[in-house]
C-alpha cells in the first residue's frame, strides 16, 4: 500500500488519539498464493473500520492474523502497542473476537458461559459479577441469563457471541458478519450495539452488507484478490455522493494490477 493511503487511513481522528492497531507491510503466503499482500493501516479508538471484499478478497486471513490465530509470513501487527508476535499474550489480552461461527456452547446458560469467557480472558474473578452485570445489560441479555443458549433465537446467540468478545472490556473489538441470518430487527439492534461500542474503543467490522457499513462505520477498507485497494471515509464518499455500492464494484470486478486509492 502506497505511503498516502497509510497516511489517510490516519488522519480520521486526532492525532492526540491513541492507535488501538497498527499493522505494517503484513503478508501471509499459502503456498505460492499470497492471501495478504502488503497491508498496512492503523486504527484509533472511538473509530468503527468496516473490511470489505469479494469472497476470496483475505477478509478472513487478515482477521485471523490481526487475532493471532494464524501468523503471518512477514509484517508487523501491534495491539495498544504490543508486538502480537513478540508478547501474543499481553497483545490479545486487549482483542475482543467474534468469528463468523461463534464459539458457543449450547448446553450451558448464558450465565454459565459468560462466566467462562470472564475466565478464559483473565477477568478476575472478584470482578466478574460486575463484569457480566455489564455486558448482559449492554447487550440486552439481563432477562436470559439462565437460560440456555441452546434454546436461543439466533438473534440472542448473536447477542451472547458479542457479549463473550467484550466481557473482558477489550480495547479492540473484531467482528466478523455480525449480522449474518439476523431479521431487520435484530440487525438494527446490533448495528445500534456497534455504534455504542465503537464510541469508546475500536471495532473492525467485516461484513458482505454495505448498507451495514454506510450506517454504523467510520471508514472502509477494500480488499481484493490480497491487496488493500481502496480506503477512505464514509462520510466523505457521502459528502461528494457517491455510494459505497459503486465504489465497491468499481475497484472489485477489474483483476488488473493497480495503486490503491483514497478518499478522505
Amino acid at each position: 500500500m502506497t505511503e498516502q493511503v497509510a497516511q489517510s487511513a490516519l488522519t480520521t481522528l486526532p492525532a492526540t488519539v491513541p492507535a488501538t492497531l497498527a499493522v505494517r507491510s503484513l503478508y501471509r503466503y499459502f503456498g505460492n498464493r499470497a492471501a495478504a499482500r502488503d497491508i498496512s493501516f492503523e486504527l484509533k479508538r472511538g473509530e468503527v473500520l468496516g473490511l470489505l471484499g469479494p469472497n476470496g478478497a483475505g477478509k478472513t486471513t487478515i482477521m485471523r492474523m490481526l487475532t493471532g490465530n494464524l501468523a503471518p509470513s512477514a509484517g508487523v501487527i501491534r495491539i495498544c502497542g504490543v508486538d502480537l508476535l513478540d508478547k501474543p499474550r499481553e497483545a490479545k489480552s486487549h482483542i475482543g473476537y467474534l468469528p463468523e461461527v461463534p464459539p458457543l456452547y449450547r448446553e450451558l446458560t448464558v450465565d454459565e458461559y459468560l462466566r467462562l469467557a470472564a475466565k478464559l480472558h483473565g477477568v478476575e474473578k472478584r470482578k466478574t459479577n460486575a463484569a457480566l452485570d455489564e455486558v448482559t445489560q449492554r447487550c440486552a441479555l439481563s432477562n436470559a441469563r439462565e437460560r440456555l443458549i441452546g434454546s436461543l433465537s439466533k438473534g440472542y446467540q448473536q447477542r451472547v457471541g458479542i457479549a463473550q468478545a467484550i466481557v473482558h472490556d477489550p480495547e479492540l473489538i473484531i467482528l466478523d458478519e455480525p449480522t449474518a441470518g439476523l431479521d431487520p430487527n435484530q440487525m438494527r439492534d446490533v448495528r445500534t450495539l456497534i455504534r455504542e461500542l465503537g464510541a469508546k474503543r475500536s471495532v473492525i467490522l467485516s461484513t458482505h452488507i454495505l448498507s451495514e457499513v454506510e450506517a454504523v462505520c467510520d471508514r472502509v477498507q477494500i480488499l481484493h484478490e490480497g491487496r488493500l485497494v481502496f480506503a477512505g471515509s464514509i462520510s466523505r464518499l457521502k459528502e461528494g455522493g457517491t455510494s459505497l455500492e459503486e465504489i465497491f464494484v468499481r475497484y472489485t470486478m477489474s483483476h488488473d494490477e493497480c495503486e490503491p486509492e483514497s478518499v478522505g
